[in-house]
């Protein structure tokens, strides 16, 4: 069961698609975090949500906002999937321990190796305020994404 809203954000310590080490914990005090967990590069689904997410990147992340996606995929996967889809925000390698970013959050899929479709808004204090999880053919919203940072 995903963790809930009011909850403190586990933190985790991922490497970008381009090696680069990124700790929740380090943005905060600084920035909201839209975090978004997605099954795997180079599917259907995730790429129409990823590549929304890129379509509203002006208005999703700023200084105020950091927009990071996750999956189990390795780094070098992700980096082949951000060049080639267009992706210019960072793509998280929640590869070994296996899932274990998803797992903090309640949103990985024991069964299929995978994440769900868990998104959470975090805020500068590093609480969770809102969160959605959607089952792995259901699409999420990238609008509402737009109407929850809204209200931060």
């Amino acid at each position: 069961m995903a963790i809930a809203a009011g909850t403190e954000a586990p933190d985790f310590e991922l490497r970008t698609q381009h090696g680069e080490p990124v700790r929740l914990s380090d943005l905060r005090g600084r920035r909201n975090v839209l975090l978004v967990f997605y099954p795997f590069a180079f599917t259907g689904v995730c790429t129409g949500e990823l590549g929304a997410i890129q379509k509203e990147l002006p208005r999703l992340q700023n200084e105020d906002v950091q927009v990071l996606g996750i999956s189990s995929d390795s780094q070098f996967s992700q980096r082949v999937f951000a060049d080639r889809e267009g992706l210019e925000f960072p793509l998280l390698a929640d590869f070994w321990p296996h899932g274990g970013a998803a797992r903090a959050y309640g949103v990985f899929d024991e069964e299929k190796g995978c994440a769900l479709r868990g998104s959470f808004v975090i805020d500068k204090a590093g609480v969770v305020r809102w969160s959605i999880v959607n089952g792995l053919p259901d699409a999420r919203d990238e609008q509402e994404y737009l109407r929850v940072l809204a209200s931060l």
